[in-house]
């Protein structure tokens, strides 16, 4: 009798059915069902969350490379009078990447003024964005563990500047689930001008199953690359070649069935033979009034690329898109070192018409309710000059924006100190972030897990604390 040779010693357990290697794969699917998380085993459809959520969707605008906090929504008199002179000694021995920390203060060259209702702050660099004031709620101190671009953009999208987690809005999406079966439920545009810092990883799923990562779509008029199929295939020939592929990979599971990149393949497979009929109305955007292209900024160089995507996002939320994350500036292109003035102006007039158009895009449509819109990069910068007019990366204290979605309109949450280095009161660390974007989704932030290497992991660690100032 011809007996097989076992390959591996997981092949040995995968065929002992009855002896210890059966009862070790029962304790972790018990282990895995005691999670108060959702299951690995569930499909990706429509979840319940932990309680009722104030949002159902999230807009992520990442301003990547850091934007100044106090050149744009945090004003700093006692630094344009300490302007040229170091920073007080009671401030101690600061730590920055380029080794700034003595150098001399660096006075905004912005007007401020106050805007809204609420008299929040904004600067003359955003005036688009000043007009929705009303609608934000401003964080003045939040803080971050990386001094750098790739550990912070890292931080700010996984919770950990050490790459290998899964993302913020793999998490969305593992927690909620897709309401269209027909287009992703996590979708990144980035831009033709820069790669993120970090690549794929930072929208992957890490230790999940590869299922909830983000799917990429690219600038341009054609954002989904490769959508069509050639002239040349039929759609009887594009359907049987998806049946061969999936009967191959049945087999292939049959022998590796936890391997989550398989299946994830094959789910992108039929989820792209199901974009075919949905995603090219979802991203055709002849079907948007004159108007509308206007107030995004289409019809202006500065704009039309980021008004673009932002306008896109509106339009994939609308259908069902749990997670939407922008990137403005991608490559660390608000990286202001050298020349704030030109850097930011020239950032400034990229964003600010588009990220106004989208907030008001979406109140007008009844959408900003349920929607949570983010602003903001991975830090700010410092107060402290670096070369003559540049500025130095800040994680010790900065800002971000917030509007819709469960949090108050026209509130500004926490202070930084008298020069906009470190966050003294109301300080919010990404982890309090994440776990109040958690919140405002419907779900306990400790109670969203994934059983990994023998313990339920979640997006917050063992740290994180929601914001509940903020929420309305």
């Amino acid at each position: 009798m011809h007996v097989p040779l076992f390959s591996s010693r997981r092949d040995v357990l995968r065929s002992a059915g009855s002896g210890f290697g059966a009862l070790a794969l029962a304790a972790l699917s018990a282990e895995s069902d005691a999670s108060d998380g959702p299951k690995i085993a569930d499909p990706l459809g429509p979840k319940k969350p932990h309680f009722e959520p104030k949002a159902k969707r999230v807009i992520f605008l990442f301003m990547e490379g850091g934007p100044s906090h106090v050149d744009l929504l945090d004003p700093k008199p006692e630094l344009t009078r300490q302007h040229g002179k170091p920073l007080p000694a009671s401030f101690g021995k600061v730590l920055t990447p380029m080794g700034t920390g003595g150098n001399n203060l660096l006075a905004s060259k912005r007007k401020f003024k106050k805007h809204g209702q609420s008299g929040m702050d904004f600067s003359d660099w955003l005036p688009h964005m000043a007009k929705c004031a009303d609608d934000f709620t401003l964080l003045r101190a939040c803080w971050a563990d990386g001094l750098n671009h790739v550990g912070s953009v890292c931080q700010m999208n996984t919770g950990s500047i050490l790459a290998g987690r899964p993302s913020l809005g793999a998490w969305a999406l593992y927690g909620l689930g897709s309401v269209n079966r027909n287009l992703p439920g996590f979708v990144v545009f980035t831009e033709g001008s820069g790669q993120v810092f970090g690549g794929a990883r930072v929208w992957g799923t890490g230790y999940m199953p590869a299922t909830y990562q983000g799917t990429h779509f690219s600038s341009g008029v054609h954002p989904i690359l490769n959508l069509a199929p050639p002239a040349d295939v039929s759609p009887a020939r594009q359907t049987d070649k998806l049946g061969l592929i999936s009967e191959l990979n049945a087999i292939h599971r049959r022998e590796r069935s936890d391997d989550t990149e398989l299946a994830a393949r094959q789910a992108a497979y039929e989820l792209a033979f199901r974009m075919q009929a949905s995603a090219p109305e979802a991203v055709d955007l002849t079907q948007e009034s004159d108007k509308t292209k206007e107030m995004y900024g289409l019809n202006r160089k500065e704009t039309a690329e980021f008004g673009h995507r932002c306008l896109l996002a509106r339009r994939l939320v609308e259908r069902g898109v749990r997670f939407v994350q922008i990137y403005c500036g991608a490559g660390s292109q608000w990286d202001a070192h050298a020349d704030i003035e030109g850097n930011h102006t020239k950032m400034c007039l990229r964003a600010d018409q588009p990220s106004a158009a989208l907030i008001r895009d979406l109140k007008q449509r009844g959408l900003l309710d349920d929607t949570l819109v983010i602003w903001g990069g991975e830090f700010g910068r410092t107060p402290m000059t670096e070369g003559v007019s540049g500025r130095d990366h800040n994680p010790y204290g900065f800002s971000m924006l917030m509007a819709g979605g469960g949090v108050k309109g026209g509130y500004t949450h926490g202070k930084t100190d008298e020069f906009g280095l470190n966050g003294v009161e109301g300080r919010a660390h990404v982890h309090d972030l994440h776990a109040t974007i958690l919140h405002l989704l419907g779900f306990d932030h400790t109670k969203l897990t994934f059983f990994h290497n023998g313990k339920d992991e979640r997006l917050t660690d063992v740290k994180g604390n929601v914001v509940e100032e903020i929420l309305a």
